[in-house]
């Protein structure tokens, strides 16, 4: 197994430098650093992980804190956790994975313990009990969400009142004006979880700008849970003729419940998702969507700690702009 000093030779530098391009505790020339990383890579050398951590008081490993819960949808959080894995690892970082069910125990646990360099925390609520606690600790940390009051934190996500108001113009510049939300299920607003207040917000925000008829239901993911969504949608909002649907497990059994009932999508009823690309384009029929960013709100994230990790400026709060793509779900209003 090759050591530091083979390095040192092979780069033609002492192991001191070696030691200071693998820190970053003291600036080495671009020249220098170039020749020693070409070492590095040709002799397959690895740093000792706790000899690192002893020479430099850091561990190059972050911590990413996850939702586990019976509503959570696992493979839209495991693309946000493979973007931050991917980044780290571009800067020969690490990802410890911990549980929000952990709460502020969890989070004080690594943090005393020099386990971890910085943390990513993702499932931000409107009013988190975690923040006080992350703002106490001595290590830099990241929400990947928007909490009521951000004051004293560092956030990055997708702009979900952006979002809302993205899909409301949209359908409404194809002519429709009644127009139903179905939202994620009734546990996710009773939580206060950020994403889906901020989408709510500007929801309704943007249906009294554009003078729509609209209205906003919460869905159980399951059939029955969509099929008693759809008939209270088609009870208080009669003729409606577009769904945006803000709940990525309830799209397929939707699109199923729509079918049955004999609408078709878009002749009779036009769809506009709000979900990760991938699963717009494994429905029955492409949807129109706003694409969840998760390898880019994920790659931020972790480009904002490794900012703050080095000292630098960051913004506070860093919204990314939503993306909304035509596919073959949406069309203009039956008269």
């Amino acid at each position: 197994m090759p050591t530091i000093n083979d390095v040192a030779r092979a780069a033609g530098v002492s192991p001191s430098t070696v030691s200071y391009v693998l820190s970053g505790r003291r600036p080495i020339s671009a020249q220098t650093r170039a020749r020693v990383q070409a070492a590095i890579a040709e002799l397959g050398f690895h740093p000792h992980a706790g000899a690192r951590a002893l020479a430099s008081s850091k561990t190059n490993v972050l911590a990413l804190v996850v939702p586990l819960r019976v509503d959570v949808n696992v493979p839209v959080i495991m693309q946000f956790a493979t973007a931050v894995v991917t980044a780290a690892r571009t800067h020969n970082h690490d990802v410890l994975l911990l549980t929000k069910d952990e709460g502020t125990s969890g989070l004080e646990r690594v943090a005393h313990s020099t386990m971890v360099d910085a943390l990513i925390v993702m499932d931000v609520e409107k009013d988190d009990v975690r923040i006080p606690a992350l703002r106490r600790l001595k290590q830099p940390s990241v929400l990947i969400g928007l909490p009521a009051d951000p004051a004293g934190t560092i956030c990055v996500d997708l702009d979900f009142a952006a979002a809302a108001a993205e899909t409301l113009r949209h359908l409404a510049w194809h002519g429709h004006r009644r127009i139903a939300l179905v939202g994620p299920s009734p546990s996710v607003y009773r939580r206060g979880t950020s994403y889906a207040e901020r989408f709510l917000a500007g929801f309704t925000e943007a249906s009294a700008e554009l003078g729509l008829e609209t209205m906003t239901h919460p869905c159980e993911p399951g059939r029955p849970g969509v099929r008693d969504c759809l008939t209270d949608i088609d009870a208080e909002l009669p003729g409606v003729t577009a769904l945006v649907v803000h709940n990525e497990e309830a799209l397929r059994p939707l699109l199923d419940q729509l079918r049955a009932t004999g609408r078709r999508v878009p002749e009779d009823i036009s769809v506009v998702a709000v979900c990760p690309r991938d699963v717009a384009l494994s429905m029955p029929i492409p949807l129109t969507s706003v694409d969840i960013p998760s390898h880019d709100v994920g790659g931020l994230a972790v480009e904002t700690v490794m900012k703050l990790l080095d000292g630098r400026h960051t913004e506070s709060v860093r919204l990314l702009p939503p993306t909304l793509v035509e596919r073959d779900s949406c069309t203009t209003p039956k008269p």
